[in-house]
């Protein structure tokens, strides 16, 4: 069965890997075209680019990939496995593959349709997640579901739970390939009625409401880790804040309770939170009792 694999990120990574490792016939790879990074803007290829190069396999980087549904069908696949591509699928596209299009999506879906189910599952407050392999339609996340994975969010950070599914994701999409060549496909349904969406996740959402509960801002903070990072304001000044746990305690919303060596605690509209890790703004990561130390922080000050 010849495959094609698209994907861009590091998290789909692990993915290409485990097919090939797995034997798949991969005859392309489709990915991103090069962006510019650093502050010298030099183009760099996308972490899958660079592991389909060093494995010998084609790659295809289009600006747009629905202009290009031509040179897809002509490549001549069987089937193509989707992981964080990043560009939306015309049916022109879907059209070029007798087997599918099949789409490893990081949540139980139908929750969490759409770009950031990673991180709205840890600032939900879910207690679990997943990997679901669907079946590729023109509408968003919505095809019939051919296997799924589930994952502990527990504690863990956006990068932390990230890190995690991305080698469930592996699992997932080699078992998927395998059923599939059996022919042992079994697709449900997804119950529309239960269906829940996800917006890309952008800095202003990092902004840290000290109305919200000391257990919400914790959730926010783990969510934007390592980013785009969740901040406050100390005097006008940006504090970006990085680790952050619930504690005992009471006060104004933002009003900071006690700077010591165990950290910032600071009151939240219910409860409070300790501030355990964070970047000054212009500084470097620190422990938050690095930063009290330095007396730039102090019982009464207010965050908002």
């Amino acid at each position: 069965m010849k495959m094609i694999f698209a994907g861009s990120p590091q998290f789909a990574v692990p993915v290409l890997q485990a097919l090939y490792d797995a034997g798949a016939q991969i005859i392309a790879v489709i990915t991103q075209p090069d962006k510019p990074t650093g502050r010298k803007k030099i183009p760099a290829p996308t972490p899958v680019k660079l592991l389909a190069g060093s494995l010998g396999i084609p790659v295809y980087d289009f600006e747009k990939i629905r202009l290009h549904a031509d040179e897809v069908r002509a490549l001549g696949a069987d089937i193509m496995i989707t992981c964080a591509y990043g560009q939306l699928l015309t049916q022109e596209i879907l059209d070029c593959f007798p087997r599918g299009v099949w789409n490893t999506h990081a949540s139980l879906l139908p929750e969490l349709r759409g770009a950031s189910p990673i991180q709205s599952a840890v600032a939900e407050g879910k207690e679990y997640t997943g990997i679901t392999v669907m079946k590729t339609e023109l509408s968003l996340d919505s095809g019939g579901i051919l296997l799924v994975k589930r994952c502990l969010v527990g504690e863990k950070t956006y990068g932390e739970l990230e890190q995690a599914l991305s080698l469930l994701a592996a699992e997932a999409a080699t078992e998927a390939v395998a059923l599939l060549e059996k022919g042992d496909a079994q697709l449900l349904i997804q119950d529309e009625a239960k269906a829940t969406y996800c917006k890309k996740i952008t800095k202003a959402d990092g902004k840290i409401n000290f109305e919200n509960s000391a257990e919400r801002i914790c959730r926010i903070v783990r969510a934007m880790n390592p980013e785009p990072v969740a901040y406050c304001m100390q005097g006008g000044v940006a504090l970006n804040i990085l680790r952050a746990q619930p504690c005992d305690g009471a006060g104004a919303a933002g009003e900071v309770l006690s700077a010591d060596k165990r950290g910032i605690t600071v009151a939240g509209g219910g409860g409070a939170l300790l501030i355990t890790e964070l970047v000054p703004s212009g500084g470097k990561r620190m422990r938050a009792s690095d930063y009290v130390n330095g007396r730039k922080i102090k019982t009464g000050d207010k965050l908002d």
